[in-house]
């Protein structure tokens, strides 16, 4: 809640926007509204068909209270303290008017081809762990390794910034300054490839009713929709850390 909306009031200030009443609505209805309209639409097919893992109408009402009565306000608490401070300084003077991109760029800075390889490295860093997530998840096993479990997180997010800092520096090198988005998606890519092997990986689970289809993939979507916003975060800021290292080192007489 405080977080989010701290982050994203500091960025947003940083690139001079001005819909900062929009900006905090998004951040605090936009993904928590995907989840629970998903997790609200799911729960009545359950209902409807009489399954005994449907969530009774009391827990929902809990979790709108909680969504509106503490994450809402402390986003708004965050935003308020996020515009209040100083915005991101930038270590050089830069025009206002954009350098254009030298054309032909090289095959393999095209953004089909940097959003497909940025996220094979860290979906191999964590697909192996991610068969017996997904066991316990779906198939009613055990798990308790979840000491090794943050040690994968760690490389995952590891491997997201640097496979996103070093196609970055690339693209750079290549004199196009347009990062901001592509470093977000060639981190993000790694929810394609987890949402991939989920598609293998139902074959195991012998479904035969419509509904458990759909809410295998309903789920699966939307886990790999926060996990495409969490790994392209972790991209866009190793890559927004790294232009301002190297450009705070260049010297302007």
């Amino acid at each position: 809640g405080i977080f989010a909306g701290y982050a994203s009031a500091t960025l947003y200030k940083t690139f001079k926007g001005r819909l900062w009443q929009k900006c905090t609505l998004c951040t605090a209805f936009a993904f928590p509204g995907i989840c629970f309209g998903t997790f609200l639409t799911f729960d009545s097919l359950l209902y409807y068909y009489g399954s005994t893992g449907a969530v009774p109408v009391a827990s929902l009402v809990s979790l709108l209270a909680l969504w509106f009565g503490v994450s809402v306000p402390l986003v708004f608490v965050g935003a308020y303290l996020g515009y209040k401070r100083e915005p991101l300084a930038y270590p050089t003077i830069t025009s206002n008017i954009p350098r254009e991109v030298p054309t032909p760029q090289p095959w393999y800075l095209s953004v089909w081809f940097t959003t497909t390889v940025g996220g094979i490295l860290p979906f191999g860093a964590c697909f192996v762990e991610l068969f017996f997530i997904l066991s316990s998840m779906w198939m009613d096993q055990y798990y308790y390794v979840f000491g090794f479990t943050g040690l994968v997180f760690i490389i995952l997010v590891a491997t997201c910034c640097e496979i996103t800092i070093v196609l970055c520096y690339f693209q750079l090198c290549s004199e196009n300054h347009r990062w901001w988005w592509r470093s977000f998606l060639t981190s993000g890519s790694t929810a394609f490839y987890v949402f991939a092997y989920s598609v293998d990986y139902f074959r195991r689970l012998g479904a035969d009713e419509w509904f458990t289809y759909v809410l295998y993939f309903g789920y699966m979507g939307l886990i790999c929709v926060g996990l495409f916003l969490l790994t392209g975060t972790c991209g866009f800021l190793a890559c927004l850390w790294f232009t301002k290292k190297i450009y705070a080192s260049i010297k302007v007489d």
